[in-house]
């Protein structure tokens, strides 16, 4: 059930967050996008695991990988070879976690990396790809909810002021008919002037004079899809610019291509790494992972051209 919020609720909805009008994280929109850029980008990278780890174990092996950046990999006689979200602890010389600590509510236990386990891990700096998708994630929900203002102040170009009921309801019904999409509208001509004093009986308040000049949703839904290319960018999913793409040549097209591969390469470079530690300790475990989009030195992704024209 709905309940109202009092005074101090609402001050310290407002109060935390800077500006205080603006709630980009706290809406449906934001959910939306944040878990729309989260599978978005789990289209990056192909995997092969354990049988164990296949179906919905799979998708939390994912969502804890991006989330956290890194989880512990290890092997019992109750679980098998099994993944685990952790924390780390510890430093040897080059200042690297030397122990995981893994709270689960079926396991509890600080094992020693190198021996007992190792970390499966997605960036060289600890941390996860979450940041990524709430920088994209609030840019489109903002977006999301301009375009929606946009379109709808598109279908408002005029406000009628009517004089009277009678002329009121006229006004109403010619805009009921516009709306239809009606080619023509009549009306009877004596609603025009007021039989008494001859004035007119309704009055226009014109805030847009050329809704056309005002009219700015193309290049909102522009800069929305913009946004989405960045991340696809970011992440390393190849995509051109839509803006530019007839006038984009082989050679900016195939330079797109790798700079939206550094991040992506990032991830794989540092994935590659850990697996080879992970089988070294478990020389049986079946674990790999490569990029879905590879890039190779002539700009072919996935065997196919970079589309462009020259």
């Amino acid at each position: 059930m709905y309940t109202p919020l009092n005074y101090q609720q609402i001050n310290i909805a407002a109060g935390t967050n800077n500006p205080s009008s603006v709630k980009a994280y706290n809406n449906k929109s934001f959910a939306y996008w944040e878990r729309s850029l989260f599978q978005r980008i789990q289209s990056v990278i192909d995997w092969t695991l354990p049988e164990a780890w296949e179906g919905k174990t799979r998708d939390f092996f994912l969502y804890c990988l991006f989330k956290y950046g890194y989880l512990a990999v290890s092997e019992n006689a109750e679980f098998g070879y099994f993944f685990q979200p952790c924390g780390v602890s510890g430093y040897n010389f080059y200042y690297q976690p030397t122990d995981v600590i893994i709270s689960s509510p079926l396991y509890q236990a600080t094992l020693k990396i190198g021996t007992q386990c190792e970390l499966l891990k997605l960036t060289p700096d600890y941390t996860g790809a979450w940041d990524i998708i709430w920088y994209f994630a609030e840019k489109l929900s903002l977006l999301d909810n301009a375009i929606n203002m946009s379109l709808i102040n598109c279908k408002i170009p005029f406000i009628l002021g009517a004089k009277n009921k009678a002329i009121s309801a006229a006004l109403k019904k010619i805009m009921d008919q516009v709306n239809k999409g009606e080619p023509a509208v009549f009306y009877d001509s004596t609603l025009m002037n007021d039989p008494k004093d001859k004035d007119t009986p309704f009055q226009l308040l014109e805030i847009i004079k050329n809704p056309k000049d005002f009219y700015i949703t193309d290049k909102q839904l522009q800069d929305f899809q913009s946004v989405l290319n960045e991340f696809d960018a970011e992440i390393g999913i190849p995509g051109l610019p839509y803006q530019k793409k007839e006038r984009m040549v082989a050679q900016e097209a195939t330079m797109r291509t790798y700079d939206g591969c550094a991040r992506s390469q990032t991830w794989i470079n540092t994935l590659t790494s850990s697996i080879a530690e992970i089988k070294k300790l478990y020389p049986n475990i079946t674990l790999d992972a490569k990029l879905h989009y590879d890039v190779n030195d002539n700009g072919i992704i996935d065997g196919e051209e970079v589309a462009a024209n020259e």
